[in-house]
């Protein structure tokens, strides 16, 4: 230590009247004997360096800060009131360092930090090797899409409640963030059903996709509950007469796709669906709630688990619509391209599922 001492009779004077050059290179000596026994430094021995260079760092030229943030954001034992100095400063060259991998900036530091700074600080702190609920709060709230796709695709970052809830929010119109949500293994069953429940199939489907095989079983669990689920309420309906008449026409020997097919295209909703559940072997009721379901993927399903032919699934999609009415040609492929997609097997499984969960409730 006493080179280290032998110094300090030099710094008023260094830091009063010193040129730059003079302040850098009183820096590097200082900085140069510090990490020279930062090993076995004791914390006196860190304090005494802290209080040298904490008066001194701050006059110095951002190349010289650059260079001391860059060595000593990767010591566990860097003077500490120096390191949230640095990593207070504007000039993200020297914060960044210190943001990113220092362990000596505790969850208060990093709140405050990232409550006042910019974009450049957020995104330092998001790579963090690990991050806290409360601090992440603050990122997703603030930080803009890539601050924000940063630390949801941090393995070692934690999320509130509240956290979730707002990256589940900002992936609504992110495609690339709610996979990344979607990939995450502490995702709460609850927090995936919400994120899928408001991504678009394109979306869906890649994220099964580039799932593992235990999330891909969350995901599929949690489509099922969502198809079979529709928010909004179906308008009543009379389908006696329906029912009557397609009875009539299964007793005939003429209950088959075409059928169903003439039905839909002349917009005869009750016939369509009553003809629909009886080719499913459903009520009528529960095929009604997922037709007029929010999304179309219900009808999909049940024209793949009974083998309907993609004209015929169509004009499902377009009958649910209501008379006048036509999806866009986007939307129209999207559904063309789910269904080709969507296999026999699943939605069959699907199908299943709806039927035992309806099996013993009232008609």
């Amino acid at each position: 230590m006493a080179a280290a001492f032998s110094l300090i009779p030099e710094l008023d004077e260094i830091v009063k009247n010193g040129t730059a050059e003079k302040r850098a290179e009183a820096i590097e000596r200082i900085s140069g004997l510090f990490l020279q026994g930062a090993a076995h430094f004791e914390t006196q021995h860190v304090a005494l360096f802290d209080d040298i260079l904490v008066g001194l760092v701050p006059a110095t030229e951002i190349e010289t800060r650059v260079e001391l943030a860059e060595r000593l954001s990767k010591l566990d034992n860097a003077p500490p009131t120096l390191v949230k100095q640095l990593a207070r400063e504007s000039e993200i060259s020297i914060a960044g360092p210190i943001l990113s991998r220092s362990p000596l900036l505790d969850d208060p530091t990093l709140v405050d930090i990232a409550r006042g700074k910019g974009q450049e600080h957020l995104a330092a702190i998001s790579g963090r090797p690990t991050l806290s609920p409360s601090v992440t709060d603050v990122i997703v709230r603030r930080g803009d899409r890539e601050v924000v796709r940063s630390v949801a695709a941090n393995a070692g970052a934690q999320f509130s409640e509240f956290g979730y809830s707002g990256l589940v929010k900002r992936a609504t119109d992110d495609g690339m963030l709610a996979l990344t949500v979607g990939q995450r293994e502490d995702l709460p069953t609850a927090t995936l059903k919400q994120l899928l429940a408001k991504s678009v199939d394109l979306v869906r489907r890649r994220l099964f996709d580039m799932a593992k095989p235990k999330q891909k079983a969350a995901i599929n669990q949690a489509m099922i509950e969502l198809s079979g689920a529709p928010k909004s309420q179906p308008q009543t309906r009379d389908f006696e007469p329906a029912q009557r008449a397609i009875l009539a026409l299964h007793q005939a020997g003429e209950l088959d796709e075409a059928a169903l097919l003439g039905f839909a295209k002349q917009h005869k909703y009750e016939e369509s669906v009553a003809a629909l559940a009886a080719l499913t072997g459903m009520r009528i009721s529960v095929v009604h709630q997922l037709v007029l379901g929010d999304r179309y993927d219900p009808v999909l399903l049940l024209g793949k688990s009974i083998g309907l032919e993609w004209a015929t699934v169509r004009a499902l999609v377009v009958l649910r619509l209501g008379p006048g009415r036509v999806p866009s040609g986007p939307d129209i492929e999207e559904a063309r391209i789910n269904y080709d997609r969507l296999s026999p097997a699943t939605a069959q499984r699907v199908l299943t599922f709806w039927r035992l969960r309806d099996k013993g409730k009232p008609a």
